[in-house]
């Protein structure tokens, strides 16, 4: 299957400070993988490195395009939906209102309204809540509105940054049982940082374990998952 992201020696910087030491990994189409590793790691930098939210250097390429300088904003428009950490929900605005922001870089009205009833197929609470204040839903009600806020972007490829952080574990499951639906129907490619490395292994396909902002280890999902002496040493379970 064909690369769809190609990251190749990715350096990141919060001021003079470099925090990912040069990474090279691929995503492919349709693909699902995963970033795993302690705290402090390089994991949300790395997201935030694709999406142009930090200094960084090195070739990163998206469906064929360099995509390494450009801004938050063009990033987004080439189909990569960022569902940052903490779900970065509009807590004064409405659930529709947070979808139509979703949406804001899209013209075509007809097309929007569809993608919001899809939206609603996966989070049928969401249309319960339409006009109810983002700030008033419960944590995993808010997640699953970041997650359809990034989905009204049609998104080819989405980066999720703990998605299961505050959550139930039953909530937990649930989202992450849609979150495999949407890779599956809609083809839309995901990489996922997620502290939960047993549940991010179940969903992935590739993962990656990052190590004081170095990849220390890759390979496919299920084998990593597999290994007791990787999961022991870097993984904790």
């Amino acid at each position: 299957m064909s690369a769809l992201l190609q990251v190749r020696n990715l350096k990141a910087f919060y001021g003079p400070m470099e925090v990912l030491h040069g990474i090279d990994f691929a995503l492919a189409v349709g693909g699902v993988a995963t970033l795993l590793g302690a705290n402090g790691a390089g994991k949300t930098t790395t997201l935030r490195a694709l999406s142009g939210m930090v200094r960084a250097t090195g070739e990163v390429t998206f469906d064929g395009r360099a995509i390494g300088g450009r801004c938050t904003e063009d990033v987004a428009r080439l189909g990569i939906a960022h569902v940052p950490e903490g779900r970065g929900t509009f807590t004064t605005l409405t659930v529709e209102e947070n979808l139509k922001l979703g949406a804001i870089i899209r013209s075509d009205r007809k097309a929007i309204a569809e993608d919001m009833a899809r939206c609603f197929g996966y989070f049928p609470i969401l249309k319960q809540r339409l006009h109810q204040q983002a700030g008033l839903l419960s944590g995993g009600e808010q997640q699953m509105l970041a997650i359809a806020r990034a989905l009204m972007l049609r998104p080819r490829m989405m980066l999720l940054d703990e998605p299961s952080f505050g959550l139930a574990p039953l909530v937990v499951r649930e989202l992450f049982q849609i979150l495999a639906a949407i890779n599956r129907l809609e083809k839309v490619s995901m990489l996922i940082v997620e502290q939960n490395a047993s549940l991010a292994l179940e969903l992935a396909t590739e993962a990656f374990l990052l190590e004081t902002g170095n990849i220390v280890l890759s390979g496919p999902a299920r084998d990593i998952s597999a290994d007791t002496g990787i999961r022991q040493s870097y993984l904790g379970y």
